[in-house]
């Protein structure tokens, strides 16, 4: 059908141009940039290959748009796609025609629209057919159909040539080809889409008939955790969501699929398109490393719009609490997995019904957590796999820690915290280690848990994590300074020899070649011109998570308690959480996104319980 609508409605072709169809199946002159695919169809598709051996075709085997490109005005009919349109169009002679796959009208009425349109700003005429395809999805398949012919009537009640020897084609199917349902010419000819409205559309359209108020959110996105979260806040039909990446196709591929929903491409350093974002939306919502968040926040404080993040509250954002406050936005912290469950469990209870409303005292507090790549899955040298940004996990590292052993305070200064890595037991089927994660003094304020002598708070990683770390920062691959000689196309060694002093290199390299290798062979791109960020871009390629692999979050708290009649009691909340091979990860699903919307969206309904910057530590959020 794509050849026959345009041979029998043209009175005289001479010289026919196909660009794909390596199987044979239409001629003359075939151009395929695949040899292989003309190969194997005629060893296995001998019915229809059998013309390609026909002295009438010519094989050119190469790019087809260049071909087009040298080749112009020498072809009646052409078989191609959109962005060879014009190209097709210079291809052709006086009243040539083309004919092009233009998908079903059932299932991308949208996309045959703007293809039409296109269509018609270059030739005199187009028309869209369509025709019977059982294997095809929907049974159907289209056309467009275009000629360069001023009057040239591609719809013939009577084509202008006759085909014979068909067992499908016939002049009542050529016709029939061009007779669309209601629907589609609707929408085709006169622009109206006639179509019923189902769902989160019916639901977004009703909103705007009704006149109620549109909320606009924004979704700092690193792009590893936040597609679940967009498809919470788009469940709310009076929610319009801009998910923003660092790059738009990221953000694009965020956002396919939903309602009501836009990628954009936003660099957060920049701090004039940052505020202009911010200013434009309602709620913003910060899955993005916690460096950016003090930028971030202070845009927010000036646009006056509520945000919502998952990071601990550092000192810095600490200082934003006046401004916000006087600002009357909310800045809800720590609302992810850890910082943030683990909170909502502690306090829980603490206070009920276990312990304090019991008589008990908390003795000894520990709490662990990791976002960890299932024991199947975690089969590369680091153990680890990439749920959330690469960077933030590095940076983690690079903190200082501060906790209460038997009412002491115990500090370890930046850098060193690969040093405290200890085997840590939750069961046999888990080889972890823990280590401290920053300041944990204060929260035997904030749980409450005045009378413990030792509160920790630490992460889980898998054995052999720490001392990979360990070794890339040995080698400067955690240094954040631009480096003016990193440039696109050196090799690993060439790195090592400008980021580690010649004395050191070569017992470096030799200890530890064996564990860094893997990851730095060579660079193919830097990155921000540093080598932790270039790290990170490896990282990401090298140790996400494939397709049919999964995720585990583990988190467990161990309360001492010491019960009123003098004796003591261990008691132990274990959470451990796999993600789907199949769907979200639980870090991304079950653990870190959907009840973080929680204190923003009520900022958006006028429920101002707390404004101010804060954390989910006091009983009414919990």
């Amino acid at each position: 059908m794509i050849a026959h609508l345009p041979l029998a409605s043209h009175p005289n072709p001479k010289k026919v141009l196909v660009i794909g169809g390596g199987d044979g199946g239409v001629e003359v002159v075939l151009c395929d940039i695949d040899e292989a695919v003309i190969r194997v169809s005629k060893r296995y598709l001998l019915h229809m290959s059998v013309l390609l051996d026909s002295p009438r075709v010519k094989v050119f085997v190469g790019d087809g748009f260049k071909f087009l490109a040298e080749n112009e005005a020498t072809c009646d009919d052409a078989l191609f796609q959109k962005p060879y349109f014009k190209l097709l169009h210079d291809a052709l002679t006086p009243g040539g025609h083309i004919s092009t796959q233009a998908e079903s009208q059932w299932l991308h009425i949208s996309l045959i629209g703007n293809l039409l349109k296109s269509t018609r700003e270059l030739f005199i005429v187009s028309q869209y057919a369509f025709t019977t395809i059982p294997t095809y999805p929907s049974g159907q398949i289209g056309f467009m159909v275009c000629s360069k012919e001023q009057g040239r009537d591609l719809r013939v009640s009577v084509p202008a040539r006759k085909v014979t020897n068909t067992r499908y084609y016939n002049e009542n199917v050529h016709r029939a080809a061009f007779v669309l349902p209601q629907f589609a010419q609707s929408f085709l000819e006169d622009g109206k889409d006639i179509l019923p409205v189902f769902g989160c559309a019916a639901a977004a359209a009703k909103v705007v008939a009704e006149g109620k108020k549109v909320h606009k959110v924004l979704l700092l996105s690193s792009g590893f955790v936040a597609r679940p979260c967009a498809e919470y806040v788009v469940r709310d039909p009076s929610n319009e969501l801009t998910i923003a990446c660092r790059t738009l196709q990221s953000a694009q591929a965020l956002v396919e699929g939903l309602p009501n929903a836009q990628g954009i491409s936003l660099d957060v350093n920049n701090t004039s398109d940052l505020e202009a974002q911010v200013a434009a939306h309602d709620l913003v919502i910060s899955l993005i490393p916690y460096t950016y968040h003090v930028t971030v926040i202070k845009a927010a404080i000036k646009a006056i719009v509520h945000i919502v993040t998952t990071s601990y509250v550092s000192p810095a954002m600490r200082e934003l609490d006046e401004e916000a406050k006087r600002a009357g936005i909310i800045v809800m912290n720590e609302i992810g997995l850890d910082p943030g469950i683990d909170h909502l469990y502690t306090i829980k209870t603490i206070d009920e019904p276990e312990v304090h409303a019991k008589g008990g005292k908390v003795k000894q507090f520990l709490s662990y957590c990791g976002g960890l790549p299932a024991p199947e899955c975690s089969g590369n040298p680091l153990g680890y796999k990439f749920s959330w940004s690469s960077r933030g996990v590095l940076l983690a590292l690079l903190n200082s820690a501060s906790y209460l052993s038997e009412s002491k305070q115990l500090d370890i200064s930046d850098n060193e915290l690969t040093g405290y890595a200890k085997p840590y037991f939750i069961s046999p089927a888990f080889a972890f280690v823990a280590y401290p994660n920053r300041n944990s003094v204060p929260f035997r304020e904030w749980y409450n848990i005045l009378e413990a002598e030792t509160v920790v708070r630490g992460t889980l990683r898998y054995q052999g994590f720490h001392d990979f770390i360990k070794a890339l920062v040995e080698l400067g691959w955690l240094d954040a300074s631009e480096k003016d000689w990193l440039k696109e196309g050196l090799t690993w060694a060439q790195v090592m020899q400008q980021a580690i002093s010649a004395n050191d290199a070569a017992e470096k390299v030799h200890n530890l070649l064996d564990k860094s290798s893997t990851l730095v062979a060579h660079v193919k791109s830097p990155r921000a011109g540093n080598l932790l960020d270039t790290l990170c871009a490896q990282l990401e390629t090298l140790m996400k998570y494939e397709q049919g692999k999964r995720d585990l979050v583990m988190l467990q708290h161990k309360f001492m308690v010491e019960w009123a009649d003098g004796s003591e009691q261990m008691l132990t909340l274990t959470l451990e959480q796999y993600g789907s091979p199949s769907g979200h990860s639980a870090m991304a699903y079950k653990s870190n996104n959907l009840y973080l919307l929680g204190p923003g969206m009520d900022g958006l309904h006028g429920l101002y319980f707390q404004v101010g910057v804060s954390q989910p530590v006091a009983r009414p959020i919990y």
